[in-house]
């Protein structure tokens, strides 16, 4: 980051911290991959190095298929990091309980858009929770972090994804959840079409019903 005038640093994760830095007259954020001790160091450089390298091409991706999503001004594999836009706004994260039912359900119909164009279009977000969405002045919702995504069109991966979703909304939102979470599934149709909601629907289902069956036989033995 020896490019860098200020660099501040905005938020540390499991897999990579998070900088905000002014780059060459821009306010940018920064997100270094950190070397992991407890993996072998080639190992650990191939992973940090694909990593950098998939999940800007996954923001072009989605932001071809019409999801916003900041521009990426720089790719440094050799030090694992990925210099992007700052994205103006407020965290959904922040946003979704104090805002009224009214302007809720519309902005979890656009989160559920923007979802679904990305899954019409075989992009996999990995890890959609409303810290990782960000509403600008303009009432565009941003996705970040697409650290943890893939690219795929079956069913199963697009039900985790949602399913994720729906257990952040609970952890995070759980007096407004269930509403939210309706919200977003009709946004959702209106994107990819009522027939692939329900199949996607289906398979949330069941992705449920595992999940309860392996937490039943943990409290068994």
């Amino acid at each position: 980051m020896g490019e860098n005038a200020v660099s501040v640093l905005l938020k540390k994760g499991a897999e990579a911290s998070l900088y905000i830095a002014d780059w060459h007259g821009r306010r940018v954020v920064i997100k270094q991959r950190l070397p992991k001790k407890y993996r072998p160091p080639q190992l650990d450089q191939t992973i940090r190095r694909y990593r950098t390298v998939h999940e800007p091409q996954l923001m072009h991706d989605a932001k071809r298929a019409g999801v916003p999503t900041p521009l990426i001004f720089l790719v440094d594999v050799e030090n694992a990091s990925i210099t992007m836009e700052y994205i103006e706004g407020i965290q959904v994260k922040k946003l979704l309980d104090s805002i009224c039912e009214a302007d809720r359900m519309e902005l979890c119909h656009g989160i559920g858009e923007e979802v679904g164009k990305l899954h019409k279009n075989g992009i996999i977000h990995g890890d959609l929770t409303t810290s990782n969405m960000i509403l600008n002045a303009e009432g565009r919702i941003f996705l970040v972090d697409f650290g943890l995504g893939d690219r795929s069109e079956e069913l199963e991966d697009q039900g985790v994804d949602l399913h994720l979703l729906r257990r952040a909304l609970q952890s995070t939102h759980f007096q407004v959840a269930d509403e939210c979470f309706h919200a977003v599934l009709e946004g959702y149709a209106s994107a990819v079409g009522a027939d692939r909601m329900q199949d996607v629907l289906v398979k949330i289902r069941e992705i449920e019903k595992r999940g309860r069956y392996v937490a039943e036989r943990q409290q068994e033995t």
